[in-house]
């Protein structure tokens, strides 16, 4: 939106030219975020509080936590919030990808809203159902991955459609277009062709699955958000050099037109949800819920999708990768144990991971900062590959 508004004004004086600038504008779209945050943050908790949308927590968690039953949730809609204006005002709004990865976030984010407004307005403890849930998600995700798949290989919206038709016209043809490959990380030239199906399915699992490890580790006061961020704002880098034909051509990444202006998403993002820890760390004022929680879940797994690194995300996002193996292997142990000696067994003391630390006398604030420390050598692991190659 004022990208348009300098450009305007850059006719008549050339210092607004520097508006222009994709690093610029990712910077001021992450301070104001971040100003959006703090300013809109005690009201939205006032608001919430006094709507009495309050955490419930779970019997059977650890003891410690009982005493954050009340403490105001759904605070995922003040990261949402900032998150949307930042990139309103900073982002080329003629940009494609920006558009569709707002459509992934704000939907996965209302999937979230309904899901907690049932279990704390209309007390409805299973809140949207399992099955709904994963409906919504399924939907956007797939509708998400047909329009990327063809997206990154074309330079407008016009060549998206073409393109489309092109491959329904050609009885869904297997063969892709560029860019689909998955791209190994480390290796100058190693990928692996994943044909146009193969690309859909990648690119629904990583949007649904990264959802769901984000929410998946929000347990603890502040435990995702700053992870959150930290891999948001690698992934801007990423975003900046795919979409910069010089960085990507000498750092052998595949050339993404436009993908550049994912930076000012991802600063909009990292400013927004540092804004939200100021709030949510020890002891939380508030907590993000599901419609924070899958909202920035989505969003990583959009914008490492678009920019073509899934393996990436995944080795910088390991906390939400080790959260959620910890909940599959707890469950499946469980039902596999009662099924053949007729009482399930656990693998971990509670599930997910931070729980069990917890239960072995963890206090909460140390899983939370190892977990951060452990986030950010991951993150900085990834940032590697843009030159280990």
């Amino acid at each position: 939106m004022l990208l348009e508004l300098f450009q305007w004004l850059a006719q008549d004086t050339r210092a607004f030219n520097v508006f222009s600038y994709i690093t610029l504008r990712a910077v001021l779209a992450t301070m104001t975020a971040l100003t959006i945050s703090f300013v809109l943050g005690p009201a939205v908790i006032r608001w919430l509080a006094a709507k009495k949308i309050g955490q419930s927590v779970r019997d059977d968690g650890p003891q410690t936590h009982l005493i954050k039953a009340g403490t105001p949730t759904m605070g995922g809609a003040l990261i949402l919030l900032s998150l949307g204006i930042s990139t309103l005002l900073w982002a080329d709004l003629g940009n494609r990808f920006v558009w569709i990865v707002l459509i992934v976030t704000f939907g996965y984010g209302a999937v979230g809203w309904v899901d907690d407004w049932r279990k704390v307005v209309y007390r409805n403890p299973k809140g949207l159902s399992a099955k709904a849930k994963y409906f919504w998600q399924s939907l956007i995700g797939i509708v998400a991955a047909v329009y990327i798949a063809f997206a990154i290989s074309a330079p407008n919206n016009e060549k998206v459609v073409e393109l489309f038709y092109h491959w329904v016209a050609s009885g869904f043809s297997t063969s892709m277009p560029t860019h689909t490959d998955l791209i190994v990380p480390f290796f100058k030239s190693v990928s692996y062709p994943l044909g146009i199906f193969g690309f859909i399915i990648l690119t629904y699992l990583v949007i649904v699955g990264s959802s769901n490890a984000v929410n998946l580790t929000d347990g603890l006061d502040g435990l995702a958000i700053l992870p959150t961020v930290m891999v948001g704002a690698a992934l801007g880098i990423f975003a900046y050099v795919a979409g910069h034909a010089g960085f990507s051509k000498y750092l052998l990444l595949p050339y993404i037109p436009g993908a550049g202006e994912l930076a000012v998403f991802c600063g909009a993002l990292a400013g927004a949800g540092l804004g939200f820890l100021w709030f949510n760390a020890y002891p939380a004022e508030v907590f993000m819920g599901d419609v924070g929680a899958l909202a920035l879940g989505a969003a990583l797994g959009t914008v490492a999708v678009i920019t073509r690194q899934e393996i990436v995300l995944f080795i910088m996002g390991g906390v939400f990768v080790a959260e959620t193996l910890s909940v599959m292997l707890q469950v499946g142990w469980f039902k596999y144990t009662k099924a053949r000696y007729g009482q399930g067994r656990r693998i971990l003391l509670m599930a997910p991971l931070h729980h069990h630390f917890e239960q072995t006398g963890w206090k909460e604030t140390q899983v939370v900062v190892r977990f951060w420390i452990i986030t950010i050598l991951l993150v900085l692991f990834g940032l590697s590959t843009l030159k280990i190659r």
